[in-house]
């Protein structure tokens, strides 16, 4: 199995915690479905061109987090996810995202106004974006 991970060296971001944001987004949005077969440790560090090391630690963090199961001597599996459980995270990640982002703004000396319109012209301008990708509108 391919799974859509994109890994930047240019990224500030560690290696490591690239693919393992990108994997939990993709089991808490659904795209990894419940009951998939992960690729080996060995196969998703080729795929990715990084250690061993670095994706047994993914796997071992998100097998914390109970969104992955390993079962010995049949691989690792991706576990359900309950709709309930999965708008709570949505919510969680989204509002904090949005209170960086404002914190950010009130670093800057931005008004409320002012960031509400930034907020509603970067709502608008994603809308339009993911319409004409023939996404649904989020509007």
């Amino acid at each position: 199995m391919r799974i859509p991970i994109h890994v930047s060296p240019d990224s500030p971001e560690p290696m490591y915690h690239q693919i393992e944001n990108q994997l939990r987004s993709l089991i808490w949005n659904g795209q990894l479905a419940a009951g998939s077969l992960m690729p080996s440790i060995r196969e998703l560090a080729q795929d990715l061109a990084c250690s061993v090391i670095t994706i047994r630690r993914v796997y071992q963090d998100l097998e914390g987090e109970g969104l992955l199961r390993t079962k010995q001597g049949t691989g690792t599996f991706v576990v359900g996810v309950s709709e309930e459980k999965r708008s709570g995270y949505q919510m969680e990640t989204v509002v904090k995202a949005l209170e960086d982002a404002v914190r950010t703004g009130f670093r800057l000396q931005c008004t409320s106004e002012q960031l509400r319109q930034w907020f509603e012209q970067v709502l608008a301008e994603q809308g339009a974006a993911d319409a004409g990708k023939g996404g649904a509108e989020h509007a």
